[in-house]
């Protein structure tokens, strides 16, 4: 028996968090900006951040933290470095060694950060902090932009050949997902990977129509998924991977607990699931926490999360 599979699956029974911590893991939806271990966001900024805490489910409460809380962070010099070294620290620190990390796409005309910068820090950090991290930098943008917005916010982008993946997040229903359908065309021809948010508090329905109309490679969350064996089927018979967030998905009221988590669901179910830290800094959870919690829930076996740990790790 591999030597990772022997230590993770004693950690998870000796309830060894440092010992998981160890085990080489994936973290394949990971909000860069969102990202980073707080204790060194509080050093940076003089203080703690105010803890996020969701009064009512849905993308609103987290929204209104990032434009009360993080926003006025994120104005001081020197902000969009520490967060983004802030990203790879935490994710060293979980043991990460497969990285999809997403940048927003809008976040430079936000805060007035230049795309070359943006490019020039994730590669700066990258190679300082974590070079032994496979490391595959997403580009993401909120669906609540135009459509012509975004295709004139990720020219330069692109122009630099760096970016692996896209993804549209924000709220699932502020647009028809058919407005993105040339966005998505226009990525695929440039050779990215296409993911994008869905069920993460829609239906099934949802999920399915965001693969088929944006012709997706992966969908980040896709609980939705669940109620309906009919679109499991179809997702594991397409291999479609959903990479889920358990503690985000609870700390934004979508889900009551982790026993009570639909991605057992989806296992039972032959679809291809990932656990994923979304926004560590504010759910203060990483892949390693979410992996014994899901033990300890009596959710999954030690060998199941083995599966899972695996699923990420190609």
């Amino acid at each position: 028996m591999p030597e990772n599979k022997v230590s993770f699956l004693k950690a998870l029974q000796d309830g060894n968090l440092k010992a998981i911590r160890l085990v080489p893991k994936s973290d394949l939806h990971n909000h860069c900006m969102l990202g980073g271990k707080a204790s060194v966001i509080n050093r940076f900024y003089g203080e703690k951040l105010k803890p996020f805490k969701a009064e009512k489910m849905g993308i609103e409460p987290l929204n209104n933290w990032i434009t009360e809380v993080y926003k006025p962070y994120m104005e001081r010099p020197g902000a969009f470095e520490k967060a983004v070294e802030a990203a790879f620290i935490q994710a060293t620190y979980d043991g990460i060694k497969v990285l999809e990390m997403s940048m927003d796409g809008f976040f430079g005309t936000l805060f007035n950060v230049p795309v070359e910068r943006m490019v020039n820090v994730l590669k700066q950090y990258h190679a300082l902090l974590v070079p032994g991290i496979d490391f595959r930098p997403e580009l993401g943008f909120p669906k609540t932009l135009p459509l012509r917005t975004i295709l004139k916010l990720i020219e330069p982008f692109l122009a630099f050949d760096y970016f692996r993946s896209i993804d549209l997040y924000d709220d699932e229903n502020a647009q028809p997902l058919e407005n993105f359908r040339e966005l998505y065309r226009f990525t695929r021809k440039a050779g990215l990977k296409l993911k994008a948010h869905a069920g993460e508090f829609g239906d099934a329905d949802s999920v399915r129509k965001a693969v088929e109309v944006l012709e997706l490679d992966e969908v980040q969350h896709g609980i939705g998924a669940a109620s309906s064996p009919e679109v499991m089927r179809w997702l594991a018979n397409n291999g479609i991977r959903l990479n889920v967030c358990p503690e985000s998905n609870i700390r934004l009221r979508r889900v009551k607990s982790y026993k009570t988590h639909p991605i057992r669901i989806l296992f039972d179910h032959g679809v291809k699931v990932t656990v994923n830290t979304d926004d560590a800094l504010l759910f203060r959870a990483g892949v390693s926490e979410q992996f014994l919690r899901l033990y300890r829930s009596g959710l999954f076996s030690p060998a199941e999360l083995e599966t899972i740990r695996l699923n990420g790790m190609s």
